[in-house]
């Protein structure tokens, strides 16, 4: 299975956020959406950097006034990507190299396409698992 077939089930909405905007805007989205981490875009297709819980967390160890932060003071820029065609193994290498929880996808021209989470990449490998498992059982009752 590849980003593709995992942004085709779940969808290629990607929530952002502006640099200039505050870290409590930031949290107040990722509430709302209910995701763990958002793309830094001034436009919605070009991709400046990503701010997760992560990232705020480590911001608040400063003080509560560090809500009061913009985006763009604690967003990571050396933002890791990945295409459509790029298959789960790929993923989990990825994130697991750079222990990272959120790939967004990006298309030909490097523009905004999807976002895929670890948990996206979970749900896709324990899919894959159970119908290995099931064809395994099949082949040894003789089905």
């Amino acid at each position: 299975m590849n980003v593709q077939s995992i942004i085709g089930s779940k969808g290629s909405a990607v929530t952002t956020v502006a640099q200039t905007a505050t870290l409590h805007e930031a949290v107040h989205l990722l509430g709302q959406h209910r995701v763990g981490a958002l793309v830094v875009s001034g436009d919605g297709r070009r991709i400046e950097g990503i701010v997760s819980e992560r990232d705020i967390v480590r911001a608040l160890t400063s003080g509560a006034t560090a809500l009061d932060s913009s985006v763009g003071s604690v967003m990571s820029i050396d933002v890791v990507t990945c295409s459509a065609g790029d298959g789960v193994d790929r993923l989990m290498a990825l994130m697991t190299e750079r222990r990272i929880r959120h790939l967004p996808v990006v298309d030909d021209s490097g523009e905004l396409a999807g976002i895929v989470s670890i948990g996206d990449v979970v749900k896709v490998r324990l899919t894959e698992l159970e119908h290995e498992n099931q064809a395994l059982a099949a082949y040894i009752s003789g089905r």
